[in-house]
């Protein structure tokens, strides 16, 4: 029995950049699951190792800061036929090459590029593909499960705005239509995007430690949660975020943690 009733849906992914990432996860129990997928990379490297993992598939380059680029992928969409049930938008940059500062010191062309390009691109994105929609598709991004506790700097402000947009997007979207979005908010992970966030595995190996089975959360966990939101299953869901982090947020004060931590004041 095929409970999601993916068989046969077709999903327009973004953010395959390798095997570690959500995105990719996602793409792979889809893809065993039935759907017919389509991708968006961001530049033609991206393309050709997309094309290795999923060669059987279309690949469109789309390089999302670039608002002309994602119109102009939509209009080529358009031309060969397709329509979606489903969208997942995996897609965040931050530039940290000057390490993770206060956030009183945020760039301000930092901000707005990983703005634009983490956040903002989901609006843009969704504008441009709208009449591609079937009328009960599922819209689905990536956020990460604490957008106040985060120490990746600027981008907790800026995944707080991307959770709020799939709100409002939502609600714009249900004046014509039952297309619905939604939010994975995942907890740390072991991915390459992650690798470049300075002193990222310290918290990482912290993070660990705060979930309740003391193992660490598994990408291929998040991409199920993020395919079962893009099932006819999770119809009921919208305009909302799902944290997945084994628990970790309940458990701030683990007992472990609190007294080796006290014990070496």
């Amino acid at each position: 029995m095929d409970f999601l009733g993916l068989g046969n849906k077709k999903i327009l992914i973004t953010g395959v950049a390798n095997k570690k990432s959500i995105a990719y996860h996602t793409a792979k129990i889809l893809k065993e699951n039935g759907c017919r997928l389509v991708f968006s990379v961001q530049s033609e490297q991206v393309l050709a190792k997309v094309q290795k993992l999923f060669p059987e598939d279309q690949i469109y380059i789309c390089d999302v800061e670039k608002h002309d680029d994602i119109n102009s992928m939509a209009d080529l969409l358009k031309r060969d036929g397709h329509r979606f049930d489903g969208l997942l938008h995996s897609i965040a940059f931050a530039n940290l090459s000057e390490g993770i500062k206060p956030y009183h010191q945020t760039n301000f062309q930092d901000f707005v590029q990983a703005t634009n390009i983490s956040a903002f691109s989901l609006v843009v994105l969704t504008n441009a593909l709208k009449d591609l929609f079937e009328q009960d598709a599922s819209v689905v991004t990536v956020s990460i499960s604490s957008t106040r506790a985060t120490s990746y700097g600027y981008m907790g402000p800026i995944k707080a705005g991307l959770e709020a947009s799939v709100a409002f997007l939502a609600k714009s979207f249900s004046e014509f239509s039952n297309v619905r979005f939604n939010a994975v908010c995942a907890g740390p992970l072991k991915t390459a995007a992650s690798a470049g966030i300075p002193g990222y595995i310290n918290n990482y190996l912290f993070a660990e430690q705060l979930i309740l089975r003391k193992k660490a959360l598994e990408t291929s966990e998040v991409a199920s949660t993020v395919c079962f939101l893009l099932s006819s299953r999770s119809s009921g869901i919208n305009a909302t975020g799902i944290v997945v982090d084994g628990g970790m947020s309940c458990n701030y004060f683990d007992q472990k943690i609190v007294d080796t931590v006290v014990d070496n004041l």
